[in-house]
């Protein structure tokens, strides 16, 4: 990934957990993190059991991101900008081993100080992208996007209805002692019922954002979530079942013959075992050789939901 592929990454990720954007800059953006993000990335575990505990208001950070340390302004890299005192952008102040790092998770860089704002160098491989990688991996999992209008439809005043679609990708594993995956992405439409295949490809070509945009209303679903996500597992269940599945046969042909070699092998060992202790290890040894071959061939099909979400988009003919 480059500087403009990071920084892009970044702010979606801010946008998308409705962090404030204070001053935004092609080499660096300044925020002021929304509760979400800063559970996240400013590791303060006791600070946010404590506010959870006691009702106390939230006071999050404000930090700036540098995607590209050579192109920063003058005053920025000379530490005469609005966050003078922090030191260049990029180039952290080492923190002091405080009482209120260690218990309260106060990690950042620089120590408290009218107008300072904690900074960090943001590129590929960095610590902190690690850290923004890994949360959204975990919580992008499932997520609720709006589709944006155009141009167009911006500059006029007329409202318009957005239909919500559950949309889930998911993934079917073919199994014996080969393996073949699959990727399935179906929407569901929870005004009408509708279920359509290939959502993820007609996604891709949305422009998607987690604000509901202005003058747009959403319809109200008549389906409910369960029996949306039922539905879908009804297609997938369908879908495999029209399947050639002469690969099962023949794994359970190998499996046959394996087990035939086992018990032939471990039948001769047994018999000529000297006592009862040796009997009963080598019959040990022979059930557990079954157990693994039972695991390796046996043929399976299993299915799961890689992502999935809730999409609001505007009426398409080709969907609706």
């Amino acid at each position: 990934m480059n500087a403009k592929q990071v920084q892009k990454f970044v702010l979606r990720y801010l946008e998308a957990t409705g962090c404030q954007i204070i001053e935004k800059h092609p080499a660096f953006v300044t925020v002021k993190l929304s509760p979400d993000a800063d559970k996240r990335l400013t590791n303060r575990p006791f600070y946010w059991s404590f506010v959870e505990r006691t009702g106390t208001p939230a006071e999050t950070m404000t930090m700036t991101f540098v995607f590209d340390p050579d192109r920063l302004p003058v005053e920025q890299a000379d530490g005469k900008g609005k966050n003078a005192g922090a030191g260049r952008p990029g180039m952290p102040v080492p923190a002091a081993d405080t009482i209120l790092g260690r218990y309260l998770g106060v990690t950042l860089a620089a120590p408290a100080g009218p107008g300072r704002i904690p900074t960090e160098t943001v590129t590929f491989g960095s610590r902190r992208l690690e850290q923004i990688f890994a949360a959204v991996k975990s919580d992008g999992k499932f997520a609720q996007l709006f589709e944006e209008p155009d141009i167009t439809y911006r500059r006029s005043a007329k409202t318009s209805s957005y239909a919500s679609w559950l949309v889930a990708n998911v993934k079917v594993e073919f199994v014996c002692d080969m393996k073949r995956d699959e990727l399935h992405s179906v929407g569901v439409n929870l005004s009408t019922g509708r279920l359509v295949t290939g959502m993820q490809a007609m996604l891709l070509s949305k422009k998607l954002s987690p604000r509901l945009p202005p003058n747009v209303y959403v319809d109200r679903p008549k389906l409910t979530l369960a029996r949306a996500m039922a539905m879908i597992e009804q297609h997938i269940e369908h879908t495999v079942s029209r399947y050639d599945h002469r690969w099962a046969a023949a794994a359970c042909r190998r499996l046959a013959e394996e087990l035939e070699l086992v018990d032939r092998f471990y039948g001769e060992q047994e018999a000529s075992a000297a006592d009862d202790e040796r009997k009963a290890a080598i019959r040990a040894q022979w059930n557990n050789r079954k157990r693994e071959l039972e695991w390796q061939y046996r043929p399976r099909i299993r299915a799961s939901v890689v992502n999935g979400g809730i999409f609001h988009l505007r009426a398409d003919p080709d969907l609706d």
